[in-house]
């Protein structure tokens, strides 16, 4: 006996049932009072630092602000939005900045962000990159040519190592001093030797070899660049690193213009920044014991035998006037 089966048509594929995405009703507010951007307008601020590096400040948020007022606003507003409205008067909000960066409350100075287009050499960007609180798009020397562009120091610039600091540099060397003068020039002479390997790149570029490895043999004085967008608490974080006299005299540079550039745009903060960091001395309970021991007819001399710490408090006794 043969048994028929019933054919049947495949049923379709079911789509998938989409949700249906909700609207809401957007409130569209007027400000209060007149708005200024805090840019006035300019596309970007730029500074040149060095012979081909640059600091440029491309965009501020927030990038506008009530009439009379500057992004330290944004700064005062965050603080205080536990409890309602700001305050209203500018010296109000130069005391509110302050106590927060007395005391440390770092929170609302993350409401204010800067993005910056920078142009430094390779060695000073693999410095400024252990900072990790930024955001970082970096020009690509595998998608695009290196350009020839290389930092070097002036002769009179050319320092010596430190004796005290492993990885710093001291005083130039002195011009006057023939041996020094000589030493100075074999250096620069160095920097000859390798920025002349740019024309082996372009013409192993030009010969079809890849841009990733071409470039490899290229040395860290040759200049890159960035977009680096970063909140104002660690920028100010990154500024007392970086403009401190042990940081490396080039990003010192780069540091000092970025100060330039911001200062403008939250000088209340920057104020408070120089009083309480920037131009402050900190001390550590053996510092304050030394300073007390003072008071008992003492020597104010530090209870360790750490020489790089009785170093630190003899900088630090100096520039207090012990």
């Amino acid at each position: 006996m043969t048994t028929e089966h019933a054919m049947t048509e495949p049923k379709p594929i079911a789509q998938r049932e989409q949700s249906p995405t909700q609207t809401h009703e957007v409130k569209r507010v007027a400000p209060e009072t007149p708005l200024r951007d805090l840019m006035e307008g300019d596309a970007r601020r730029e500074i040149r630092v060095h012979e081909h590096g640059l600091m440029a400040l491309v965009d501020v948020m927030p990038r506008l602000a009530p009439e009379g007022q500057t992004a330290d606003q944004a700064i005062v507003q965050a603080a205080r939005v536990s409890y309602g409205a700001g305050t209203k008067k500018v010296n109000e909000d130069r005391g509110l900045i302050r106590y927060l960066l007395r005391h440390r409350h770092t929170t609302p100075f993350e409401m204010v962000e800067f993005k910056f287009h920078i142009a430094m050499p390779i060695f000073i960007a693999r410095q400024w990159i252990r900072h990790r609180t930024a955001n970082v798009n970096e020009y690509s020397a595998r998608y695009s040519i290196v350009h020839d562009r290389f930092y070097r120091p002036a002769r009179e610039g050319v320092r010596k190592q430190s004796a005290t600091n492993r990885q710093g540099g001291e005083e130039s060397f002195n011009l006057a001093d023939p041996a020094q003068a000589k030493t100075a020039d074999e250096y620069l002479a160095y920097l000859d030797e390798v920025e002349a390997l740019y024309a082996k790149y372009q013409q192993l570029n030009e010969a079809g070899v890849s841009r990733e490895l071409a470039r490899i043999g290229l040395p860290v004085s040759v200049y890159t660049e960035w977009y680096w967008k970063c909140d104002l608490h660690n920028i100010l974080r990154f500024l007392s690193l970086r403009i401190d006299a042990h940081a490396q005299q080039e990003i010192r540079d780069f540091a000092s213009a970025m100060l330039q550039l911001i200062e403008p745009i939250v000088p209340l903060t920057v104020e408070a920044w120089r009083d309480y960091e920037l131009e402050s001395v900190r001390l550590t309970r053996l510092e304050i014991e030394a300073i007390r021991s003072i008071r008992q007819g003492g020597d104010a001399e530090l209870a360790t035998d750490n020489k790089r710490e009785r170093a630190e408090w003899a900088a630090k006794r100096e520039s207090l006037g012990l």
